[in-house]
């Protein structure tokens, strides 16, 4: 109970503050206050085109999302497993971590089509996220504890289970919080500059170009919402896959 009425007078404290600075500048088109965005929320969600776009948009992301926290967790076994292949893939990492991601989206645009460029983004921003933390946290497991496995003449299996999955665990599941941020920032920003027919980041950019500034708020506040909740749920599905222990990350 505190802690809910902590998180709501934080919020009561920030929506004033908004409030505050719409009347400062007085003028609807550069900032809208918080009631007029919600008006504007509330009338947008009651369309099925919203949620259309909504939708549309969540299918993406989490499809990079996925993608990358696959490939990047393999990309991590095959570098901890064989040094030749770390050193063969670490100039792809540092690539990859280095270029902008707005360069990448316009480079993915002239390869792929619009719809696939979030999804493509987003893996990208994912895939070394994940491959950094679970490639450190296998690097970082206890020689004493694999020797004691291969006493006992674990199986490949059993060491997997009982050896490995617990070490990685904490830094996977904080590497997947993180990188579901950026995968979801980068894909907005992905489908603003490529424009897909159906996309949330569609919907900023014509509210932009048509001045509709309490839409582009409301979008805006959508945005942030829809992150909010995936950071919660994910969350929540890291401790119940632990049995509710927590992870490295709270």
């Amino acid at each position: 109970m505190k802690k809910a009425l902590r998180g709501a007078g934080v919020a009561l404290f920030w929506i004033g503050v908004w409030e505050a600075l719409a009347l400062l500048v007085g003028h609807p088109l550069l900032l809208p206050g918080p009631a007029a965005t919600l008006t504007a929320l509330l009338r947008l969600g009651a369309t099925a085109a919203f949620w259309q776009n909504v939708g549309v948009t969540l299918l993406r992301v989490m499809a990079g999302f996925v993608l990358g926290v696959l490939t990047g967790t393999a990309l991590a076994v095959g570098c901890w497993k064989w040094r030749w292949f770390d050193a063969l893939m670490s100039p792809l990492g540092a690539v990859v971590k280095a270029t902008p991601v707005t360069s990448f989206i316009i480079l993915v645009i002239l390869w792929l089509s619009r719809a696939h460029v979030p999804v493509f983004i987003a893996f990208l921003m994912v895939m070394p996220i994940v491959w950094t933390a679970v490639r450190q946290a296998l690097m970082n497991v206890d020689a004493n504890l694999v020797e004691m496995a291969d006493a006992y003449r674990f199986s490949p299996m059993q060491k997997a289970r009982y050896l490995y999955a617990p070490a990685i665990r904490p830094a996977f599941a904080a590497a997947c919080i993180t990188a579901l941020g950026f995968a979801w920032k980068s894909g907005i920003a992905a489908e603003v500059i490529a424009l897909p027919d159906l996309a949330v980041g569609r919907r900023l950019y014509d509210a932009k170009i048509y001045l509709e500034r309490e839409e582009l708020f409301a979008w805006t506040l959508t945005v942030i919402l829809l992150s909010l909740a995936l950071e919660k749920l994910l969350r929540w599905a890291m401790e119940r896959s632990r049995g509710g222990d927590g992870y490295a990350g709270d």
